[in-house]
């Protein structure tokens, strides 16, 4: 009898290798390798980084731009203002079109295109403050039709501020040298030129919807 009741009991089964309490096996898959997760963090990292770098490159370029802009049109003006106290004060005016265009040496103690004449040392304030305004927007900037807008901006201010700084009367007070001179209209010279086309093509921009930092915006 004894014998009978052990060959219909059931035998105790082993739990099976990597079987849980529940008895089920767990998945081979679902084991990650060691060092998986750092390496997917290093590659999500490394790939942020290349995106930074590629931003910092475009910002770089695009200061690089901007001052190579505002050097040229500063060194342009100081140029050509050289030569007029040289070669041309205290001399006639040089017909370049007849009576539609001269080169004509003017003293101009006021703003651009000889407006404020009353006001040089506020004018000289404000140039100074537009210079620091472009130098800090630079930080940010990304577009390049920017970038030629405020170096233009930004040499014309500097033409006209050593001006201010240095020539007669004194400091703070110079007279700004004025050259080019139109038919019915007032005497300027480069500094000014650059000053007008870098804010018509800051207004151009503008009304386009492009930012300095390069993007569109859509009113």
């Amino acid at each position: 009898m004894a014998e009978a009741e052990r060959t219909i009991e059931t035998p105790d089964t082993p739990d099976a290798p990597g079987a849980g309490e529940s008895g089920s096996p767990t998945p081979a898959d679902s084991t990650v390798p060691d060092g998986a997760g750092d390496t997917a963090a290093a590659g999500d990292t490394a790939a942020r980084g290349d995106g930074a770098t590629a931003v910092t490159g475009k910002g770089g370029r695009r200061l690089v731009a901007l001052f190579t802009v505002a050097v040229v049109a500063y060194l342009l003006d100081l140029i050509s203002k050289t030569l007029v106290v040289a070669k041309l004060e205290h001399h006639d005016p040089v017909e370049i079109i007849g009576d539609w265009l001269r080169l004509e040496a003017v003293r101009n103690p006021g703003a651009a295109f000889s407006m404020g004449e009353a006001f040089t040392v506020v004018f000289t304030v404000i140039a100074a403050a537009v210079i620091v305004v472009i130098i800090r927007l630079a930080r940010k900037l990304r577009s390049l039709p920017w970038a030629i807008a405020l170096g233009l901006l930004l040499g014309g201010a500097l033409g006209n501020l050593t001006d201010r700084l240095f020539r007669a009367p004194g400091v703070f007070k110079g007279a700004v040298v004025d050259f080019i001179s139109p038919a019915h209209f007032a005497v300027f010279n480069l500094a000014d030129s650059a000053i007008v086309c870098g804010g018509i093509l800051i207004v151009i921009l503008s009304f386009r919807g492009l930012d300095p930092d390069g993007t569109v915006h859509k009113d």
